[in-house]
């Protein structure tokens, strides 16, 4: 059989866990995470990642591997995979790959272009302007140095705005000059098998989720990393709304209504990113024979 990933994506709250667990035991495999988040060893519930039962059931690689404080990039992701994918294949020839960012995901599927690594003086440089003259201000620089970047990058996002002024700086190049799009060949076969519910189905399962999460202690998990909170690793949906909270800027019930809308947003947000992906195959998570049997014919 020749090697294959199979990738298992769809929103947040949709039902990719316990999926990715039945494929890999039924392969008797492992799992590699694409999830950005659960790389960060102090962030386990506002992630959900994988409990030590399922890490018990199957391997799992990328997840709680990272310091918040650690530098981390989808570059650097894909060069990790690639180099683990090729030591895992020795041992079996399917290797499972789930999870929602998709940017990990495509980095995984296509690869990512070949962009030079910021040092350390260059982010440090940005990361303080950012801090004393705002996002606004180093949007407006992005427009005169890269106008064609400016017209398509999300300018509500600092991570990437001053990435590409990163970029701009260190080479004395636009940063769209790196972002060839060209697809990379991959020495694997890859499957893709989207999960996805109907809307008010899967926002009745986000808003369980979180209920959950703060049973399970969010709240104190946000405050072990409070100090943390102006990293890019915490600017994520379950963390800055407990830091409002901590802040004293809003109630805890409106800051648990927040994760519960901005989870909903994302996820119309993954879903309308894997839709333009036509390798895609999609089905509803209760569709398990369906979708063993569509891997097992794919593989056949």
């Amino acid at each position: 059989m020749p090697h294959t990933l199979i990738v298992l994506i769809g929103p947040t709250g949709v039902g990719k866990t316990e999926l990715s667990l039945s494929i890999a035991e039924h392969f008797g495999t492992s799992i590699v995470s694409s999830d950005s988040r659960q790389l960060y060893a102090d962030l386990k519930i506002g992630t959900a990642a994988p409990t030590p039962d399922q890490l018990a059931r199957v391997p799992h690689h990328f997840v709680g591997t990272l310091k918040l404080t650690d530098y981390y990039s989808a570059a650097q992701y894909e060069a990790e995979v690639m180099a683990k994918l090729e030591e895992l294949y020795q041992h079996n020839d399917v290797v499972v790959l789930t999870g929602g960012s998709m940017m990990y995901v495509d980095a995984i599927c296509k690869g990512i272009d070949d962009i030079p690594t910021v040092d350390k003086e260059t982010r440090e440089l940005m990361m303080k302007r950012y801090e004393e003259e705002g996002l606004e201000q180093l949007c407006s620089e992005l427009k005169l140095l890269d106008p064609e970047y400016y017209q398509i990058v999300d300018l509500k996002n600092p991570k990437r705005v001053i990435h590409a002024l990163e970029i701009c700086y260190m080479t004395g190049k636009t940063y769209t000059s790196f972002r060839t799009q060209s697809k990379k060949e991959r020495p694997f076969r890859i499957i893709k098998i989207g999960l996805t519910r109907e809307r008010e189905e899967l926002y009745d399962r986000i808003n369980r989720r979180v209920d959950e999460m703060m049973k399970e202690g969010l709240l104190e998990e946000a405050k072990s990393v409070y100090e943390y909170k102006h990293l890019n690793s915490l600017n994520t949906v379950g963390y800055k709304e407990m830091f409002q909270y901590l802040d004293g800027e809003w109630t805890l019930d409106f800051a648990i209504e927040k994760i519960k809308q901005n989870s909903r947003i994302y996820s119309r947000k993954q879903m309308t990113w894997f839709k333009r992906d036509t390798d895609i195959t999609w089905f509803h998570p209760d569709q398990k024979e369906e979708i063993m049997n569509h891997i097992n014919n794919l593989l056949s």
